[in-house]
Formats: structure tokens, sequence, C-alpha cells
């Protein structure tokens, strides 16, 4: 946590995007939304309490201090985590409802995301970046 910024090292976020998709995929491809409850849980889990089960786990198996990782900022990663929840969330409650179409609607939208930030672009970050540019621009014009 160098300059006193909080991060989190690649490899943990990393490994809860490869849960999000897997877990979208297997329920897919079994029916059962239930899976959807592990990233959801966890989730909620590290926006409530600061502590994500799965990350924690993956921490296990870094072969290094987690300092020596590329960090990703946690305001960032509590942003893109709170938008992973609500599609999360609003996935399962649908699949749950019968309402499948709104169901996978939602899983697709998070498990896109979750695999192109994988890939290297993260649509989270490029939402948060215009949203707090937005923010900025209308200040400036409230304050002239």
């Amino acid at each position: 946590m160098a300059n006193n910024i909080r991060s989190i090292p690649r490899p943990l976020v990393k490994t809860n995007q490869w849960v999000i998709v897997l877990s979208v995929v297997l329920t897919w491809a079994s029916g059962i939304e239930w899976l959807l409850l592990i990233p959801l849980l966890s989730g909620l889990s590290g926006l409530f309490f600061g502590f994500n089960p799965i990350m924690q786990f993956a921490k296990i198996f870094l072969k290094k201090e987690p300092k020596a990782y590329i960090p990703e900022d946690w305001d960032q990663q509590q942003f893109n985590q709170k938008i992973a929840v609500l599609c999360l969330a609003i996935g399962f409650i649908s699949f749950l409802a019968g309402w499948n179409a709104l169901g996978y609607i939602f899983t697709i939208l998070v498990a896109a995301a979750a695999f192109v930030a994988i890939l290297g672009f993260c649509i989270g970050c490029f939402i948060h970046y215009q949203w707090r540019q937005f923010k900025y621009r209308r200040s400036i014009q409230k304050s002239s």
C-alpha cells in the first residue's frame, strides 16, 4: 500500500473475475441459479465488511508478497464490485422468479464485463471515469 493508497493485488482481482464468469456459465449450463450466490455473497461480503472470501482464499496461492504484484485501486474495485453485485442480484432474483430473459440479460452483462476485464479493458473503470468527469464538468458549470 504505497503512498497510503489502498490496493488489491491484480491476481486476486482476476480470480474474482474468473469466479464471476465461471459461476454465470455454470448457471446457464446447469440451470442451477444458486451457483450465482458464490460471487454474489462474496461480493456483498467484500462491500459490507471489506472481506471477500474468494480473494482471501486466492491469497493463499500467491507466490510473492501481495505488494509485489501490480496493484488495483481499492476504491475502483469497490465501484466495480457494486455493479457486479447489482447485476448478479438482479439475475439471481429474476431466475428465481421465473423471469429467465431478465436473468440472462443481467448475468450476460456481468459475465461479459468480467471477461472483458480479464482481457484487459475494465468497463466499470471506464464508467467510473466518465461519471467522475460528468460530476466535475457539472461542478465547473455551477461555479461559473
